[in-house]
């Protein structure tokens, strides 16, 4: 297929948590506030004179520095989110938006605002807590903390307008830009589809860290031109599997699965699009911030949530995914030293091999997998194993015809 126009453009806004367009709308009078969490509603961030940034590390090579801090034992995103902080790389931040959901990026955060990682005098780190599971009084209870904790900081140190008319309209624009993921996204239910799991990550991904009103011309137009685009005769792949776990912004992580001989159909990770690509619905009758804060609780994966209700519903996503978008197989990932993940996949790779019947490959990874040799074996086992299933499936409903 030919290449699309603006992937390049994409890539090298990746590059750097502090990319062009970050820099753009800053010089114009915006405010970035960065967050590491599904957990913290993306759409508050995108109120009035501000505007989201996914805090990620590319191109981390040593997290030394940090895990003297940390400990070795600690996810190594949170420990590279620090190592990037305590080289500067996350000054250009007006303030970060955290969540107490998991103890290593509770951490982060304190080191970050400890070491004096950012100059700016109006600077802050803000923190919301996250419920174990989805009541109404819980709903109430986030409400009430984004109100306080957030959107009251944002307003003092930023002079941010966050009347519920702002928030209605970052929630239109946020809507905007969930259509057109999800438009392209749907592509990949295709027998061959228009666009391959990595450019479709590259475009996922970068949704999240550019400032949305500049973005989304770009990605409108990558939609026009992927519903024209003319495939090649024969698909590029030879198997197709749905990723489901915790967080991957890492791109070689998809380059090498597909590299393999596999198609990412669907991504349900953090930062994929299951869950974050959805629109909310809101009403003109209840209060905007419990609306939207049972959006995102009911919508989220993550196994921060352990009442039994959220752990089958964790599984029959991976489920629905996998049968709406015609998988082969299932990887259950879930990155190094993750208390959260390391509970749950194990059992949960398990349990959809034996009760739902997928294929699953379970794997632990780092933060970047570079060109991990052990994790391109075990991709290309993997596919090979899907292949020959499928190739034996077709031999057997060949004979009972």
């Amino acid at each position: 297929m030919q290449d699309l126009k603006h992937l390049i453009t994409f890539e090298n806004l990746l590059d750097d948590a502090a990319n062009e367009m970050v820099k753009e709308a800053q010089s114009q009078g915006e405010y970035a506030i960065g967050y590491t969490c599904y957990h913290m509603p993306e759409v508050l961030l995108n109120v009035d004179n501000c505007f989201s940034v996914r805090m990620r590390a590319p191109r981390t090579g040593s997290i030394d520095i940090s895990t003297y801090y940390m400990s070795n034992y600690t996810c190594e995103f949170a420990r590279s989110l620090l190592e990037r902080g305590i080289e500067g790389g996350y000054g250009f931040l007006d303030g970060i938006a955290g969540v107490d959901a998991c103890s290593a990026m509770n951490r982060c955060y304190e080191h970050l605002e400890i070491l004096d990682c950012n100059k700016k005098p109006h600077f802050f780190v803000t923190h919301t807590d996250v419920p174990y599971k989805v009541e109404s009084y819980n709903v109430d209870q986030v409400a009430t903390q984004m109100r306080l904790r957030l959107l009251d900081v944002m307003h003092e140190k930023l002079g941010t307008d966050v009347s519920d008319s702002a928030i209605r309209k970052a929630v239109e624009e946020h809507n905007r830009l969930c259509r057109v993921i999800t438009e392209i996204g749907n592509l990949r239910k295709l027998d061959n589809p228009p666009v391959t799991g990595y450019e479709f990550h590259v475009i996922c991904l970068v949704s999240y860290c550019c400032p949305t009103k500049k973005i989304l011309p770009l990605l409108e137009e990558t939609l026009e031109e992927i519903k024209a685009r003319k495939t090649d005769p024969k698909p590029f792949y030879r198997a197709r599997v749905v990723v489901v776990g915790s967080e991957v912004d890492d791109l070689d992580f998809t380059r090498l699965l597909e590299e393999s001989g596999a198609m990412v159909v669907a991504d349900r990770y953090c930062y994929g699009s299951f869950p974050g690509r959805e629109e909310i619905v809101l009403n003109d009758d209840e209060d905007i911030l419990k609306q939207i804060a049972r959006h995102y609780m009911k919508t989220s994966e993550c196994p921060r949530y352990m009442a039994e209700e959220k752990i089958t519903q964790r599984r029959e996503t991976a489920d629905r995914l996998a049968k709406e978008f015609k998988a082969d197989g299932i990887i259950y990932e879930q990155m190094k030293y993750c208390d959260f993940w390391a509970f749950e996949r194990p059992l949960a790779s398990h349990i959809l091999t034996e009760e739902y019947g997928w294929p699953t490959l379970s794997i632990d990874r780092s933060y970047n997998v570079h060109n991990s040799g052990q994790l391109r074996t075990r991709f290309q086992a993997f596919v090979e194993a899907l292949e020959i299933k499928r190739i034996r499936n077709s031999a057997r409903k060949e004979a009972v015809l």
